[in-house]
């Protein structure tokens, strides 16, 4: 009786098992379809959808400017009387301080109110902090997924 109990035990935790493992693969698979939608996208390609997305939340006079001698700043945008600079950035790995010198400058160089960095990833640690000091605003992969999904809703 004992063996037969211990065996169904075992096949408890064997289906148990497997079910969480498959519940994590399904996870793994959303979340790698959620990064593929710009793995296909060149750099210039995705600046022309952030512009998109943006228009889509009310900015206006969105802009996307030329790709070379741009001053690190892919768009320029109004939204409330707000201007704004905004660097983009496709990547495959977290975005670093470089993404959030250039948006610095470019703001400046554009005389604009608010600079940006809009990504597909996130950041590291030492470019948030940097965007803190420089009061630069971070746009990563995770609100990129919220407005794609509050313009999928309208």
């Amino acid at each position: 009786m004992d063996k037969v109990l211990s065996a169904q035990v075992i096949a408890a935790i064997v289906i148990v098992l497997f079910l969480a493992l498959a519940a994590v693969w399904i996870f793994i698979r959303k979340q790698r379809k959620k990064t593929d939608a710009f793995e296909d996208m060149e750099g210039h390609e995705f600046e022309f959808f952030c512009a998109d997305l943006l228009r889509d939340r009310g900015f206006v006079e969105v802009e996307v400017t030329r790709g070379s001698g741009d001053y690190g700043i892919d768009i320029l945008a109004e939204k409330d009387g707000v201007t704004y600079a905004i660097q983009c950035k496709r990547y495959g790995t977290p975005v670093g301080v470089k993404a959030i010198q250039e948006a610095y400058a470019g703001r400046d160089y554009y005389d604009r109110m608010v600079g940006a960095v809009m990504t597909n990833q996130y950041f590291t640690s030492p470019a948030v902090e940097a965007a803190g000091k420089l009061k630069i605003l971070l746009w990563d992969g995770g609100y990129l997924e919220e407005m794609m999904a509050e313009g999928r809703q309208k």
